[in-house]
């Protein structure tokens, strides 16, 4: 075997192990304490199963993943920019920070009934509250990106003559470029949070939906624990993909261990 092939191995196997020992672990206590609601691992694959073979269950990961990608996209479209900008010119950042700083620590959640209220019972309200869940994170990111770049590279860029224009499009926005992408992670996460809470209180489609849906019709816990292990796998992919941001060739510099 490889030294690379162990290597994956002992980054993959670990985890499998750790999973493999909880779901035991959860059999077990469901069969020793012979629970008539709480389901074995068996029941969630099969309640999962059947919600997967009529199509409920890819509708209701469509409908959230779609509430969650048009949400976050609008705040990656504002938070990028203004956050370059507020850590570019000082006049931005000391006339909007205090803004900013006010609502970031505003949960989400206490947002619900203000998004029913302007944008009633719909798809809108959900992507305004995972807009402004993730809007914050990216800009703060995005804003401390800049403020951290080493003068020196700036200096010496001001030396051999370069233009602002060209010193912001080759050396900041790449000296940032790793700070966004902590940004959209933390964004992203947040926003998959905030989107299963909007969808248990004012929806009728979506992952969190499903899990009040199941819990009050006939207390399907089986369907309710599926939804919340999707949930996770979800997350966990999301978390992945943008991860994968990492590879670009110009913020690989960032990660080199």
């Amino acid at each position: 075997m490889t030294s690379d092939a162990a290597t994956r191995l002992g980054r993959i196997v670990p985890p499998i192990v750790v999973i493999g020992v909880v779901i035991a672990l959860w059999w077990l206590v469901v069969v020793r304490t012979d629970s008539a609601i709480f389901p074995t691992p068996w029941q969630v694959v099969t309640g999962a199963l059947e919600l997967a073979r009529d199509g409920t269950l890819w509708e209701h990961i469509g409908a959230s993943l779609f509430r969650v990608g048009v949400g976050f996209g609008l705040a990656f479209l504002l938070a990028v920019p203004l956050g370059l900008w507020m850590g570019w010119v000082g006049g931005a950042y000391r006339t909007l920070n205090p803004i900013f700083q006010m609502l970031r620590p505003i949960s989400p959640i206490a947002w619900i009934p203000i998004a029913i209220l302007w944008f009633g019972v719909g798809d809108v309200s959900p992507i305004f509250l995972i807009f402004i869940s993730s809007v914050f994170p990216m800009i703060v990111q995005t804003t401390s990106g800049v403020h951290t770049i080493e003068r020196r590279y700036l200096r010496a860029a001001a030396n051999f003559g370069v233009s602002r224009a060209v010193l912001f499009r080759r050396v900041v926005i790449p000296a940032v470029l790793p700070e966004i992408i902590v940004g959209m992670r933390i964004g992203i996460g947040v926003a998959w949070l905030v989107v299963v809470a909007a969808e248990m209180i004012a929806l009728r489609s979506g992952l969190g939906y499903l899990i009040m849906d199941s819990r009050n019709a006939g207390n399907r816990y089986d369907l309710v624990i599926a939804a919340m292990i999707i949930i996770g796998v979800i997350g966990l992919l999301l978390d992945g993909i943008t991860r994968l941001l990492e590879r670009i060739r110009t913020v690989r510099w960032r990660y080199v261990r």
